[in-house]
């Protein structure tokens, strides 16, 4: 039977370290995805597997090595795919005291830069498989939040491409009842090690210096774990690591040929020999006369190769690589060669949207559980309206980034309708986004329209 938290926290600091680090979900350590992350680290870097060649004068002369960073670049399309268009969050509130709240939770998510927060954590989550993100607080007076407070809050993400170690521990039902974080910390001429526990009512912090050592223990005040963690088992680049592998020797094999043979090359084709490089330099004389038997040919002679079929080759394997990923291929050179419509544009993200809802399952659960979170501080920040707190209803929605031609739709929607407006003023408002509060911002509108309608023209 497995041990419960507290059977594990009460153990010794040796002990309890062995345990928590022991992770529940099996994912691929980064070690080995940085080797495939890293284009420095690809297979044709590797001199043990492509060497250089010994040169006629003992040295050696490098090869071509060609390198392509497409994992890397996965990483990052994916990402835009789904963080470019900011997460929308659909609040429903029915009080006073729940808009209040909502304006409180958005401007604690705008301090913190969430929007970066997110493509930061989509980069880290999609390379290295994992990511967690802790919200602390400090003490901090402050009127940031739209009403006054003693604390700041804070969030920090732990990723394994930043050489932390994350440890979730979930319980038999699934649920999430610690989370961990591995990290070290130079101190003077030596790495100390430590390892932060974080559970519903406890924050435990570790030290190895040495051996380990419970440095500190305090309670938790939000009554639940104050971070997310979000996980996948493979890369987003999925098994297209060979493909690329193949593009790169391809191009660096065919370099060394084209290095060596793209020299030009004059030849003479005569029966006799004949002596050549007699000329002196051509600052000493102002012109070249040669003489070569009757019927001799001289002409450069070029170096002919299958360019068609590499180019046929590499092509075939660049667009197995995007079609696997689901990723639309909008290079600035891609797009320039191959005419499109409008319409047709739009058509290339149907896969990538298809993608992102595929991706948005856990990536939504995150999001949610932050909310959540971040709800709990607010209590502390607002005793007075911990009802309205747990009453406001918050909906994340995650939009993948597209073409879109809203004059188009809205002129069908129009012309479907007879030219009759489609939705209120208010909604417009609202659906624009570039007002934090559509009512206010209404109410204005209604000020200076009925100001105008007063106004005493001369």
């Amino acid at each position: 039977m497995a041990r419960t938290l507290e059977e594990i926290l009460s153990g010794t600091p040796e002990e309890v370290i062995k345990e928590l680090q022991t992770k529940s979900v099996e994912l691929p350590a980064w070690d080995d995805l940085q080797k495939q992350y890293d284009p420095n680290e690809h297979e044709v870097m590797d001199t043990g597997k492509y060497p250089d060649v010994a040169s006629d004068d003992g040295g050696l002369e490098n090869v071509t090595r060609i390198t392509l960073d497409l994992q890397r670049l996965a990483v990052k399309r994916t990402t835009e795919l789904c963080f470019g268009i900011p997460v929308k969050r659909i609040y429903t509130p029915q009080t006073d005291g729940e808009k209040e709240v909502a304006k409180a939770i958005e401007a604690i998510l705008k301090r913190n830069r969430i929007e970066s927060v997110n493509i930061e954590r989509g980069n880290m989550l999609f390379a290295s498989c994992e990511v967690a993100t802790i919200w602390f607080a400090t003490e901090e007076p402050n009127t940031l939040y739209g009403f006054e407070s003693k604390l700041k809050l804070r969030c920090r993400n732990y990723s394994p491409m930043q050489g932390d170690s994350i440890y979730p521990m979930f319980d038999e039902t699934g649920d999430m009842v610690a989370l961990s974080f591995g990290y070290k910390r130079k101190e003077g001429d030596a790495d100390v090690e430590y390892l932060d526990v974080y559970t519903a009512d406890k924050h435990i912090r570790y030290r190895n210096d040495g051996s380990w050592a419970e440095e500190l223990s305090e309670q938790s005040a939000i009554g639940k774990i104050p971070a997310v963690y979000c996980c996948r088992q493979t890369p987003v680049w999925e098994d297209t690591t060979n493909i690329v592998n193949e593009i790169e020797w391809a191009l660096s094999r065919n370099g060394n040929y084209l290095r060596k043979n793209s020299r030009p090359v004059l030849v003479l084709f005569a029966d006799e020999d004949l002596p050549f490089n007699q000329e002196k330099d051509e600052k000493q004389e102002f012109r070249t006369v040669g003489q070569y038997p009757k019927g001799s040919d001289l002409r450069y002679v070029t170096w002919e190769q299958a360019v068609e079929n590499l180019k046929f080759y590499i092509g075939e394997l660049r667009q197995s690589f995007f079609t696997q990923l689901q990723l639309p291929d909008w290079s600035y050179e891609n797009m320039k060669t191959t005419p499109m419509s409008g319409e047709a544009r739009k058509q290339m993200f149907i896969d990538a949207q298809l993608k992102v809802k595929d991706e948005s399952g856990r990536l939504l659960e995150m999001l949610d559980r932050e909310i959540n979170v971040i709800k709990a501080f607010l209590k502390i920040m607002m005793p007075q309206r911990v009802k309205d707190i747990d009453a406001l209803q918050v909906e994340t929605a995650i939009t993948p980034f597209a073409i879109n031609d809203d004059k188009e739709l809205i002129a069908n929607l129009m012309t479907a309708t007879g030219g009759k407006a489609i939705i209120s003023q208010r909604e417009g408002i609202e659906s624009l986004g570039w007002s934090a509060d559509a009512d206010e911002t209404m109410r204005q509108i209604l000020e200076e329209s009925n100001l105008d309608s007063f106004e005493v023209k001369i």
